[in-house]
């Protein structure tokens, strides 16, 4: 009898030490590994979405503006020669892109047109050139190409000026108005000289296509005219009216010929210091 209880007490005994050792091996083994698997989940995804990110940014390639020359042919002048019989002219405009905001500007252009004024006829036509800079005002997003432009520039005209009929001054036309006498003299090697600031928009409105429209105010600088009467137009200055000061306007259809295109540097701004 005692030796049963003997043997039935050690076997208990062995028993509650194994079930304590498989408790405790439990606790120390399989609870700290679930920090760790999730430890190393979230490692790896914050690693992955580096990786993302970076590769990200590689494929953006970096914005770029072009440079190059916007050519053009005044549509005005070229209207104007089709509907008015006495005029007939044409120009051409160009504008190169020299920084971000400053343009070359160059026009040339050709005109004859006959001023029928209540005392005399003349006929003038001659050729014009003018150069200048513009200044963009209008600051693009995305990539827009657009132009708002304030600009100065100088002209210089050469040209001829047929006196073709004339009516003589009579303060007492009391037998009625003497009939107009008949010229055809000719001034030739007239040159005339201005500056002027103008105004304009051009606008992109398909690829490389832009139309644009530009206002000019003008003031002589020089003008060699006939002894006898005043030049009553001058080819790129338009009428003198009687004074040194003079107006203009020009609508124009331009393509833009791109040349080179240069990186566009982001601004970095620096947080004040406290």
């Amino acid at each position: 009898m005692k030796q049963s209880l003997k043997y039935t007490f050690s076997f208990f005994f062995l028993f509650s030490l194994f079930f304590v050792q498989a408790q405790e091996l439990n606790t120390s083994v399989g609870i700290p590994q679930e920090p760790k698997k999730a430890e190393t989940a979230t490692t790896t995804q914050k690693k992955t979405e580096k990786k993302l990110e970076a590769v990200k940014k590689d494929s953006i390639p970096p914005k770029t503006d072009r440079y190059g020359l916007i050519v053009g042919v005044d549509l005005y002048k070229v209207a104007r020669s089709l509907y008015d019989s006495d005029y007939k002219g044409i120009a051409f405009v160009g504008d190169y892109r020299l920084t971000k905001k400053y343009y070359l500007f160059g026009e040339i252009g050709n005109e004859k047109i006959t001023v029928d004024d209540p005392q005399l006829n003349t006929t003038t036509k001659g050729s014009y050139a003018k150069v200048g800079f513009d200044y963009n005002v209008y600051t693009n997003w995305l990539d827009m190409e657009n132009l708002i432009t304030l600009g100065v520039r100088y002209g210089f005209s050469t040209f001829s000026e047929q006196l073709n009929n004339y009516d003589i001054y009579n303060p007492n036309p009391y037998f009625g108005k003497a009939p107009s006498i008949i010229s055809g003299e000719i001034h030739n090697g007239l040159t005339a000289s201005w500056a002027e600031v103008a105004a304009g928009v051009n606008v992109k409105v398909f690829n490389n296509v832009y139309v644009g429209f530009s206002l000019q105010l003008k003031v002589l600088v020089t003008n060699v005219e006939p002894g006898n009467f005043e030049n009553l137009y001058i080819p790129g200055f338009n009428r003198t009216y009687d004074g040194s000061f003079g107006a203009g306007f020009n609508y124009t259809v331009s393509y833009f010929v791109p040349l080179y295109k240069k990186k566009v540097t982001p601004k970095t701004t620096t947080a004040p210091k406290k």
